[in-house]
């Protein structure tokens, strides 16, 4: 115990110490929200990665989805190299970086008020930042309180304050240019530690071929393949249409999340985006892989009087902290610090994007019409990071709610309402203000209707094999209908003024002119 607290302590130093050193370096707005738009590739792509995977990955979804989908659950992993890594940053990266500069804008909201030219988006759309990024936000305490309760005993409640007044410091103090610095050392941490973490994991059960055969001699309990052995060990699962639901949420759920999308904000330059790209990739392969192919062997390691109607007696978000118990201590330290570090920046990231949304987009505007200068916004930004913990750490203490479900909920929202109209604006000049606006009501409204019947317990059953009551499948439904909805409206609704998209889309045709090299060429003329 003495070990695993020292190695907690030196992390959280070095969080905060890192915060202190980058106050100095966040004297303006820019700085405080875009780090000053000049970070280097390294730092951008770990911010990404380390904003993508949290204690929601590694505590609630690997743990449920494994238990759901056996070791078929890595392709979740794969998705997220692939989807949410590699196709967001080769499609999305540096059209955001340009369009973001020429337009000027620091928030996903502004973008869409500069793009399309309505305030009103602006308003709605900070305003679902806000209420939407805080479910995720609790969420990512969920999973980390569980961990820190099984190895330090300590109350879920007191773990949950504990973590918010840390992460409050060290990005109230240094803003992105602290969190980006972090980012990059928890990156380390979590690439180190997942591979240590896998292999002791494993090793408890004879390595994995053993494991394999154990996982294999398991029968599935329920589904087209019930009763037969081998499912959970299968290549696809005993699920594969489920399956499909939470790789197109946790995949394609990114290219239309805030606190991901403005990663590409603060990209430095072309070379940052291309040297990102591998790195994110590759990170997103070690560690969302790793995490989901960890817990496709946690039918292993709690059977017996632990299971009751083929689920977990302490439910899906014990699993994995199960799994981990029999590890020795300084694993035990290795994981706790893999988790606090995915978890906080995480949670930095989150806790920036909801309160520069929030502060930028509502207040200065319009409240202050336009007369808040850089000191004093920087002030109500700060405050409103703590107001924002403060709400997330409220709902966070009701313990008994399901990670997958606080997350689903959340990126089916914010992904549902702005993917479509962010990406579709980077490319086409078609896209109408009534288009992105039927984007955010269906989004929105959708998850809501859901939450709702759901609560009432109307929602039963399966359609087209998909179960109809999972937040992660009607986040993924909402996705793709969205990326339908858009061009359609767009087709059929007032355009935007010519020469106001022209003058938009002029970022991506800029004319350079530059000395000929060979004014002499050779005459075709015969003497």
């Amino acid at each position: 115990m003495a070990i695993i607290i020292a190695i907690l302590v030196a992390y959280i130093l070095v969080a905060v110490g890192i915060g202190v050193y980058c106050n100095r370096k966040s004297k303006t707005v820019t700085e405080f929200v875009l780090g000053g738009r000049s970070v280097g590739p390294w730092i951008t792509a770990f911010a990404y990665g380390t904003s993508y995977f949290s204690a929601v990955i590694f505590v609630g979804y690997a743990g449920q989805f494994g238990w759901s989908f056996g070791v078929a659950s890595t392709w979740i992993g794969i998705g997220n190299c692939l989807i949410g890594s590699l196709m967001a940053w080769a499609l999305m990266g540096r059209r955001t970086r340009v369009m973001s500069k020429h337009l000027e804008s620091s928030t996903m909201p502004e973008f869409f008020e500069k793009r399309y030219m309505s305030k009103a988006l602006k308003i709605c759309a900070a305003v679902i930042v806000f209420v939407f990024l805080i479910p995720y936000t609790a969420s990512v305490y969920n999973g980390l309180s569980r961990l820190f309760g099984m190895v330090f005993d300590v109350d879920y409640s007191v773990c949950v304050i504990a973590m918010a007044v840390v992460t409050a410091v060290y990005v109230i103090l240094g803003g992105y240019k602290a969190t980006a610095y972090n980012d990059f050392i928890q990156g380390i941490i979590m690439l180190i530690g997942i591979v240590a973490v896998i292999g002791a994991t494993l090793g408890s059960k004879g390595g994995f071929f053993e494991a394999m055969k154990q996982l294999a001699d398991v029968e599935v309990e329920s589904g087209t393949l019930a009763g037969m052995q081998g499912g959970y060990a299968s290549f696809f699962g005993p699920d594969p249409i489920n399956l499909v639901g939470v790789i197109i949420l946790t995949s394609l759920g990114t290219w239309g999340l805030p606190q991901m999308v403005t990663k590409f904000y603060t990209i430095k330059d072309e070379r940052s985006i291309k040297s990102g790209t591998i790195v994110s990739t590759v990170f997103a392969l070690v560690v969302a892989g790793g995490c989901y192919f960890l817990g496709g062997f946690g039918r292993i390691f709690i059977t017996g009087e632990s299971v009751v109607d083929g689920k977990p007696v302490n439910g899906f978000d014990s699993i994995i902290p199960t799994m981990l118990e029999s590890l020795p201590d300084i694993l035990i330290g290795i994981v706790v610090v893999l988790v606090l570090s995915a978890s906080m920046s995480t949670l930095s990231s989150l806790v920036l994007t909801s309160s520069s949304s929030i502060t930028l987009d509502l207040i200065k505007p319009f409240i202050c019409k336009n007369k808040l200068d850089e000191k004093k916004s920087l002030i109500i930004m700060r405050a409103f990071i703590a107001v924002f913990l403060i709400i997330s750490v409220v709902i966070a203490l009701n313990k008994n709610a399901l990670i997958t479900d606080l997350m689903g909920y959340s990126w089916g929202a914010l992904a549902g309402a702005f993917l479509a109209p962010f990406l579709y604006g980077l490319f086409w000049k078609g896209v109408t203000r009534s288009a992105v606006f039927a984007s955010f009501i269906f989004g929105i409204g959708a998850t809501v209707a859901h939450l709702i019947a759901k609560s009432c317990g109307v929602l039963s059953g399966t359609i087209c094999g998909f179960n109809a009551a999972s937040p992660v499948n009607l986040g993924a439904a909402v996705m793709l209908c969205s990326l339908i909805i858009v061009p359609v409206v767009s087709l059929i609704t007032p355009k935007l003024k010519k020469e106001d998209v022209e003058g938009i889309f002029s970022c991506y045709d800029k004319k350079v002119v530059v000395n000929q090299a060979e004014a002499i060429t050779e005459s075709t003329e015969t003497v």
